[in-house]
């Protein structure tokens, strides 16, 4: 059957940007539209979204099932269709040992890594597996998870759960069409780091851990997404892409 130029088919993939406002969030929709991919950008406050490039910006809590659904939703109706990618940028961080993690922020902590992947990632397969569309998403783990490193506890659990998922639901969709795919990067400069980055002491010390020397910016991460995310990562699914350097593989040479 032939297929009008102006049909959803015809046009280039939906990506739905979630932790849009972000360092690597907001590096990724640069990419994405550069690419000619049509974006819509997710994050709680609607006016921070305007700086972001996109087609479509999207007020949501993705914290919460609902607003997770909200967002999906949302690209159905400006689109057409559900997105058929999505990259899950929410994250936060915290650096303390176990004995001074309060039960609150272990909470929130949960909260705004593990929960939000579980429902986003939920609302999108509910949304791709009506409309019998196959689809590609990433979500965003860290080094922490991936290696031990002190003061990390809390944060290392909650993406490790998030990688967790990222397997387990590889494995139960993969008869749909649904590649679920995971970064964990490294120390990276975003708005997120730059208080610690800021101090040159802590930035040269941050440096010297990794393999590869240096801080890495947000478009080297941005860039593994996109590259996940696209048709040349066809055959990967289930997988954690660490881009941190060679921190979590590679003894450094330390002179």
């Amino acid at each position: 059957m032939s297929t009008s130029p102006h049909t959803p088919s015809s046009l280039p993939p939906v990506v739905l940007v979630t932790g849009a406002r972000g360092g690597i969030g907001r590096e990724l929709c640069r990419r994405l539209k550069a690419d000619g991919l049509r974006v819509a950008a997710v994050g709680r406050d609607a006016g921070a979204l305007q700086p972001v490039e996109a087609d479509l910006r999207i007020a949501a809590d993705t914290t919460t099932p609902e607003g997770a659904q909200l967002a999906v939703a949302a690209c159905q109706e400006a689109f057409g269709q559900a997105p058929q990618r999505l990259a899950h940028c929410v994250g936060s961080t915290l650096i303390a040992p176990l004995h001074r993690t309060r039960a609150e922020q272990w909470a929130e902590l949960r909260r705004v890594n593990l929960d939000s992947a579980v429902f986003m990632l939920g609302a999108w397969i509910e949304a791709l597996r009506a409309a019998g569309q196959p689809g590609a998403a990433v979500l965003c783990s860290s080094v922490v998870a991936r290696i031990g490193v002190a003061n990390h506890e809390a944060i290392a659990a909650a993406k490790g759960g998030v990688e967790a998922l990222a397997r387990s639901a590889a494995a139960t969709y993969a008869p749909a069409g649904l590649r679920i795919n995971v970064v964990a990067p490294g120390m990276t400069e975003t708005p997120m780091t730059a208080p610690m980055l800021k101090v040159e002491a802590m930035r040269e010390a941050a440096a010297r851990q990794y393999p590869l020397g240096g801080v890495q910016g947000a478009d080297t991460v941005a860039a593994t997404v996109a590259w996940l995310l696209g048709d040349e990562a066809s055959r990967l699914t289930g997988q954690v892409i660490a881009v941190d350097g060679g921190f979590s593989t590679v003894r450094p040479l330390v002179r």
